[in-house]
């Protein structure tokens, strides 16, 4: 696995514990309703919701440091589970979260498969 691939996955999965920390920890208080631009109300409600989203967030992290010392299937594999939520997310929500989730692991992605 070359330095490209390791940095990109490292990138993903470190995104992935920010998401977390973001939607189970921060999600009603100033700093992530300022990340999502939503309002105490909408926040204190749905805050479970939130959380539910970044314990998924937390497992995607997992599986892209399990990749880094296993083999290609599971770095693939966790990669395009990003790749693909992260897509789903720039469709129904906002197309920003292409580039910030999807299209660091689509890059890793395609090193992988190149390479």
């Amino acid at each position: 696995m070359n330095i490209a691939v390791i940095s990109i996955i490292c990138i993903a999965a470190l995104l992935h514990i920010g998401f977390l920390a973001i939607e189970m920890f921060l999600w009603d208080k100033p700093a992530g309703r300022g990340i999502f631009h939503t309002t105490p109300e909408f926040a204190a409600q749905s805050k479970t919701l939130a959380a539910n989203q970044g314990l998924y967030n937390g497992f995607l992290a997992a599986g892209l440091i399990w990749g880094l010392f296993a083999g290609d299937p599971v770095r693939i594999f966790f990669l395009s589970c990003v790749v693909i939520a992260g897509t789903f997310g720039a469709f129904t929500v906002s197309k920003r979260i292409f580039f910030i989730q999807a299209l660091p692991a689509l890059i890793g992605l395609v090193l992988i498969l190149a390479g």
